[in-house]
């Protein structure tokens, strides 16, 4: 029994005016990034205003863009087909770029500088873990606050887990909550001289520990960067929340992207599963690089089966097995014996009365030139002389474009030869047979990889019954230009999931 998915319809989700935003997730290495810069694409050349959103692409994919290099600027693209209305631009998340901007947005210059400057800031906006999904969600935040486009396609982060990406902003917000962080702004918080006092014993016994695991420079750096920070915690918190709130809105549709890979639909059911517990809209499940056969009637079976015929027709036959032809130089063989028989029973040399047997040399033939004698059908060209020299060779016994032998029997046919290649153009049956066995031999190996895609996809349908989704077959080759995106962005509108 097969199962069927709804079908995802991607142009009727990209022309909706009211979908403002669409996130792509997924695991790793399954083509967010691609899917998202064709929907972009697509939506720009269908009337769109979009602006494309990529978290750490590859360059190729900024160079199919037209754009040399992508940062945290929204650039436009060129080469796109404006005629309906639309237009495209794209951008690249620079996580610590967007955190100078909260930063500086959100305190006054003096207390900025000393944010920025401070070490222990430079290394979290760096690399602190679930900086760079909160940052995403900051900069989405802040292009939905622009409204100077009407579509907002964002490709998530690149992460271990996709469920890192829903789970950054709270992450951020409990480290912010958290006791260490709450200990070392208390004394900043407590007012009058006898507060001071009364914590400044315990605080004391705490940073001395600290400095011996810590070391001093890097608590001293830590505590410097939150009495900085302390008024702008709230503010993370607040704008983590709105733009959380912002991606369950209506207006957002999530496309889980995946892989007809066992470990990737895996992490797709997840994300389904997750995204239905947070009431995150899911528009449905992209299924990239599917594989199909032009010749899917031809199974697997039937492919191996047909390959090993060919392999058996192209051996050679074993030598000790009997052989229908018969050998000349076996005495055993009545035939042969019969024929030699004959052989020796046959008319005298020179008697014309006494008729030849086909193909006997015709011995009275070798002396009728006068400058040497005629060499037989095996011999060379040349004539021989009687000094043991090479005479002259005779245009007339030695023509050999004529089409009857020395004996006057038709000549034997010579194979068509290449003159560039020097050798016979005739092709030859057993490569043949070779080339067609290793042909199907690939397709059995397509069929066999479509099969178990098919499988893989069963699995997550019959999990997920209700969640529409749609077929991307595989290219031949890169993504590597704007053809190419569009090529996907067909795809994506046309392709229809296959039966699981």
């Amino acid at each position: 029994m097969s199962l069927e998915s709804p079908v995802l319809d991607i142009d009727p989700l990209i022309d909706d005016p009211r979908t403002r935003i669409v996130v792509c997730c997924g695991s790793g290495g399954v083509g967010k990034t691609t899917t998202a810069a064709a929907l972009g694409v697509r939506a720009a050349e269908r009337g769109r205003k979009a602006v494309v959103l990529t978290i750490d692409p590859a360059r190729r994919l900024a160079q199919s863009m037209g754009l040399s290099e992508l940062d945290n600027t929204p650039r436009k693209v060129a080469g796109i087909d404006e005629s309906a209305g639309g237009e495209l631009h794209a951008m690249m998340l620079d996580m610590k770029r967007t955190f100078d901007e909260v930063v500086l947005q959100h305190t006054d210059q003096e207390r900025a500088r000393a944010i920025l400057d401070n070490p222990f800031y430079q290394s979290l906006s760096a690399g602190f873990a679930g900086t760079q999904e909160y940052m995403a969600m900051e900069k989405l935040g802040q292009l939905r606050a622009l409204d100077e486009w009407d579509l907002i396609i964002v490709d998530t982060p690149p992460s271990r887990s996709a469920l890192d990406f829903l789970d950054a902003p709270k992450r951020l917000g409990s480290f912010l909550d958290g006791r260490f962080i709450r200990l070392l702004t208390a004394p900043a918080k407590v007012g009058g001289r006898a507060g001071v006092k009364f914590l400044n014993v315990g605080m004391s016994m705490m940073t001395g520990t600290l400095s011996k695991v810590m070391g001093a420079h890097l608590l001293r750096d830590v505590q410097t960067f939150v009495a900085a920070m302390d008024s702008m915690f709230g503010g993370f918190r607040s704008r983590a929340d709105a733009t959380y709130k912002l991606l369950q809105a209506n207006g957002t549709a999530f496309l889980v992207v995946a892989a007809p890979e066992r470990d990737a639909l895996r992490e797709a059911s997840y994300f389904v599963e997750r995204l239905a517990a947070e009431d995150m809209p899911l528009a449905g499940l992209v299924l990239n690089r599917v594989h199909g056969s032009g010749a899917a009637q031809l199974t697997a079976e039937r492919a191996l089966a047909a390959a090993e015929a060919l392999d058996d027709l192209s051996e050679p036959d074993d030598p000790g097995a009997p052989n229908d032809v018969n050998d000349p130089d076996d005495p055993d063989d009545p035939e042969t014996a019969d024929a030699a028989d004959t052989v020796d029973a046959g008319p005298v040399a020179g008697d014309p009365s006494t008729p030849r047997l086909t193909g006997e040399f015709d011995e009275s033939a070798e002396n009728l030139q006068s400058v040497g004698i005629v060499d037989q059908p095996g011999g060379k060209a040349g004539l021989r002389t009687a000094d043991g020299g090479e005479g002259t060779p005779s245009t007339d016994s030695a023509d050999t474009s004529s089409p009857e032998s020395p004996t006057g029997s038709p000549a034997a046919p010579v194979p068509a030869q290449d003159p560039e290649a020097g050798r016979s153009t005739n092709p030859d049956p057993l490569d043949a047979d070779r080339l067609a066995a290793g042909m199907l031999r690939l397709h059995a190996e397509r069929m066999q990889l479509v099969a178990r895609e098919r499988r893989t996809r069963e699995r997550f349908v019959s999990v997920h019954p209700d969640v529409p989704m749609v077929d991307v077959a595989a290219l031949p080759g890169d993504v590597h230009d704007l053809e190419g995106l569009r090529a996907i962005g067909e795809r994506l509108a046309q392709g229809q999931p296959t039966a699981a």
